[in-house]
């Protein structure tokens, strides 16, 4: 029994401080990978701020330029609606198949 004893005496106290060392360590690990996470996090959403803002501009100038010349896309828009058969027959030079040239 006094064996056992003497182990014990000197098994605990360095279990103890070895487990509070390890304790520690993973608890500072822990704690740097919630830093890391929220900086990353902080870093997606300055990234997503950013596109935001360059999808923003490029509507700001898709709207100038439809606006600009609203009523001219109007009427490009209702031309293509119009049905084919109310397109104009005659819009280019009539070709003569019959008649060959020579080269």
């Amino acid at each position: 029994m006094g064996d056992l004893f003497e182990f014990l005496l000197f098994a605990v106290p360095i279990t103890a401080v070895v487990g509070g060392a390890i304790y520690a360590s993973r608890r500072k690990i822990s704690s740097l990978r919630l830093a890391l996470a929220e900086e990353r996090g902080a870093n997606r959403t300055a990234q997503i701020a950013n596109e935001k803002s360059a999808l923003e501009e490029r509507v700001r100038v898709l709207e100038r330029i439809v606006t600009s010349r609203g009523y001219t896309v109007a009427e490009e828009i209702e031309a293509l609606r119009e049905p084919p058969g109310n397109a104009v027959s005659d819009a280019g030079v009539p070709i003569n198949l019959d008649r060959k040239e020579k080269a």
